[in-house]
């Protein structure tokens, strides 16, 4: 396979251990920072049905929002690459997790739900951007890397003033 390859480089650290480390499983806290080169920290846990606090973000939700973030940011560039002036984008993304009695899980499914606004135009119909949401789906590097469906269901669309 040719091509640019990238690499991403993050640090977790644990910082529940305490006064007893995992003495126990409910011995310690499952806070965590993640650090990224030059950026501020990203406070972390697990999520609140295991033992998380609500207060940090969770890898599950972190998840979800990746292949939104990455469905979004292709959508805006091929809106722009065909001439689409989009105004707004915002995206109330959800995720199904499914846990077996032993513990292990996995994620079932995800569905986008971007509310997009542009400008009045030829390019303003349900049908383009259906289409340039089909693209950007397509050319996801997240969702491609993921082996469950990524469901997207744009709300209907909404046109400004031009």
């Amino acid at each position: 396979m040719s091509g640019a390859t990238h690499d991403y480089a993050v640090t977790v650290r644990w910082t529940g251990a305490g006064d007893t480390g995992t003495s126990s499983y409910t011995a310690y806290s499952r806070d965590h920072e993640i650090d990224l080169a030059h950026k501020p920290p990203l406070l972390g846990s697990a999520d609140p049905a295991f033992r998380g606090d609500p207060g940090r973000y969770n890898p599950e939700e972190l998840f979800v929002v990746s292949l939104s973030q990455c469905h979004m940011l292709w959508f805006l560039h091929l809106a722009a690459e065909s001439g689409l002036i989009v105004r707004e984008y915002t995206d109330a993304a959800t995720g199904t997790m499914r846990v077996e009695s032993r513990g292990e899980g996995a994620f079932t499914d995800v569905t986008l739900h971007p509310r997009v606004v542009v400008d009045a135009g030829e390019l303003a119909t349900d049908e383009h951007v259906a289409a340039l949401h089909h693209k950007a789906h397509a050319m996801c590097f997240i969702s491609r890397s993921v082996n469950f469906p990524v469901h997207v269901a744009p709300v209907p669309l909404a046109v400004g003033a031009a």
